[in-house]
Formats: C-alpha cells, sequence, structure tokens
C-alpha cells in the first residue's frame, strides 16, 4: 500500500493528508490551503511526507507553495517551497521561509495575530477562529516579496 503513495500525484497527497486530520484542524487547513493557493493562484506545490531518505519520521508532513532557494553559508543552496503549512499536535503552522530577519514576523504581525506563537519563520495556532486571517494573508504576502 505503501508504494501507492508513489504514484499519487501532488495534489492528491496534499488532499489526502488535508482530509486525515481531525475535522476541525481538517476544515481549517482546507481554508488556508483555499487562501494560499488564491494568493498564489500558479505556484509550484509540494508535499512532503516528514520522512527521511532511510523512511524514517523526522518532521510532521508539509505542504509547500511557491519556489524559493535557501542559501546556505559555504556556498550551498537547496531548492524548497516559499510558504508551507503542517499539522501538528498543538494545530497549524505556517512557515514563511524567505525572510532573513528572525525577529521580523514576531515584530511585524505578532501581537495583531491574535492567539498564535510566532517564531523566527513559523506561525503557529491551534485554529483559525484563534486568529486575524486578514492578517495572516498580510504576513504570507509578505512572505512572497
Amino acid at each position: 500500500m505503501s508504494n501507492l503513495k508513489f504514484y499519487m500525484t501532488i495534489q492528491e497527497q496534499i488532499k489526502d493528508y488535508i482530509n486525515s486530520q481531525p475535522e476541525q484542524k481538517h476544515n481549517d487547513m482546507q481554508e488556508l490551503h483555499r487562501i494560499i493557493l488564491g494568493l498564489m493562484p500558479k505556484c509550484r506545490l509540494w508535499f512532503l511526507d516528514g520522512k527521511n531518505s532511510e523512511n524514517k519520521t523526522v518532521s510532521n508532513p508539509n505542504i509547500g507553495y511557491g519556489f524559493y532557494t535557501i542559501q546556505y553559508t559555504g556556498g550551498k543552496t537547496k531548492d524548497f517551497y516559499r510558504i508551507g503549512m503542517s499539522g501538528n499536535t498543538s494545530g497549524i503552522s505556517i512557515y514563511i521561509m524567505n525572510i532573513n530577519d528572525k525577529t521580523y514576523l514576531s515584530q511585524t504581525y505578532g501581537e495583531k495575530l491574535g492567539k498564535a506563537s510566532v517564531t523566527g519563520y513559523c506561525i503557529k495556532f491551534k485554529a483559525l477562529k484563534d486568529i486575524n486571517i486578514e492578517i495572516l494573508k498580510a504576513a504570507i504576502k509578505d512572505g512572497l516579496k
């Protein structure tokens, strides 16, 4: 059965992942997926299952939107998504990857977001009803610059 995932499209993997969430998180993630696609209609979609090359789980699965090249110290680069979304045990995380200043998100959007914790490039919240969606959209748009 696990080989079946290999043949699924990214859209199918994303749909399965969102559908696998408990009802409230599923509804919130579905709405966030719609919102992000509305902000980035022709973006590249990613689905990372959270497993490493040895098939061991190393993170929560992630849905990615857009394209960004991470520049590492020493000159190495890695292709990655610009905006990411993941379900976790305490709610949902939105990742905004191309912000270099690790205090920018929290200083610019932290207090306006509502019940969310904001670190470096991650905005984490329990449910959509707990945050100001317009402020979240502004933060995502900021990450698209």
